[in-house]
């Protein structure tokens, strides 16, 4: 009896001995979890994540690439990301982004027989190209949508809750609570600083987002410019205008509005010396005051495009109300504030220069478009 006691322990021990290991070596790569992306859907992915390809949200790769402090994940994004990448400094940070593949996706039209020679992970796609989301996913991707608008294209916001979708699929990286705290805590300073602003102080500022002979497009009420002037106590001068998106406008509305504040994005190669001496078109930007006065300005590039949401906007939000209202924001030091937002919030050690060169973009970053 005692010998076959004996023997049923020992099986048992063995037994839970290979249970035990077998739960310790589970394949973590098939393992998954399900989240409700920016359109609704639900969507399964595998907990280890390691090929990431980015459609058309543009900014994504740049955010990614800091959530991780690394772009070794990303394997495919737009030739428009590239450009800005290439060009700016996310590249210089990551330069394994520029090994990315961008010949799958052509605007928001995506190959899927070359996007599956990427063997992704996970795919990412803007949330208003309803149809190329339901194209992945009939193609068998696992497709995400990301949206832009869906936060009344208030940058703050959408960045925020991007990292939260994010920190849900990439839980280990989790950035939700400090990208939050540091967002905020900027914006509510800058709101509580611009609040004491004289109405008759205020800028009257002109947004050009994309800006070549053939094309003046601004920002009215719905874009992202309407949120940054209102964010540094501006006046958005086309806030008449309700074209959702981007809007052309012509040299007489812009006379008639008289910017005093110019801000050209990096969706276009122009910069502010193209307005003051007249070297795009046919166009006279002599008349109008922020020219007369020499206020024009181009916005930041670091790692993206700084008018729309990304790592950047708490910082381009510092420096649009600094460059507005230096007088109110004459403390404020902006490669420091830089540096520090970086290395605090990402754990990304920025030089002088590299934070220096995030306020001078290059014109060619401006190419895609």
């Amino acid at each position: 009896m005692k010998k076959l006691l004996s023997l049923l322990l020992a099986l048992i021990i063995i037994i839970s001995a290979v249970g035990c290991g077998t739960s310790a070596g589970t394949d973590k790569a098939a393992e998954t979890h399900t989240v409700v992306d920016h359109d609704g859907n639900e969507v399964t992915l595998p907990l280890e994540i390691n090929r990431i390809v980015v459609c058309d949200i543009l900014p994504l790769p740049s955010v990614l690439s800091v959530f991780f402090n690394s772009a070794d994940k990303i394997v495919g994004m737009s030739a428009t990301s590239m450009s800005a990448a290439a060009n700016g400094l996310l590249g210089e940070l990551y330069p394994e982004i520029l090994n990315a593949e961008t010949g799958f996706i052509d605007g928001s039209t995506v190959n899927t027989e070359e996007l599956l020679k990427l063997q992704p992970d996970v795919v990412f796609y803007n949330a208003s190209s309803k149809e190329l989301g339901q194209h992945l996913r009939d193609a068998g991707f696992p497709a995400v949508a990301i949206s832009v608008n869906k936060w009344e294209y208030n940058s703050i916001e959408t960045l925020n809750n991007w990292i939260s979708l994010l920190s849900e699929i990439f839980p280990d990286a989790d950035k939700v609570e400090i990208v939050k705290n540091y967002s905020y805590d900027v914006y509510n300073m800058v709101q509580e600083r611009v609040a004491e602003i004289p109405e008759e102080e205020r800028e009257q500022v002109l947004f050009l987002f994309q800006y070549s002979d053939t094309n003046i497009l601004t920002s009215g009420k719905l874009f992202f410019g309407q949120w940054w002037a209102d964010a540094i106590g501006a006046k958005n001068v086309a806030e008449e205008l309700s074209t959702d998106n981007s809007v052309a406008v012509n040299m007489e509305q812009i006379y008639a509005w008289n910017p005093t504040l110019i801000f050209m994005t990096n969706f276009t190669t122009s910069g502010p010396d193209d307005l003051y001496n007249n070297t795009v078109g046919a166009y006279d930007w002599s008349a109008v005051d922020a020219v007369i006065n020499q206020r024009v300005y181009k916005m930041p590039l670091g790692m993206y495009r700084s008018y729309t949401p990304g790592v950047d906007t708490p910082i381009t939000l510092l420096w649009l109300a600094k460059t507005a209202y230096p007088e109110y924001f004459n403390d404020i030091d902006i490669i420091k504030e830089t540096k520090a937002y970086y290395k605090e919030v990402f754990g990304v050690e920025l030089t002088d220069e590299q934070a220096s060169s995030i306020f001078e973009p290059t014109a060619e970053a401006g190419s895609g478009f």
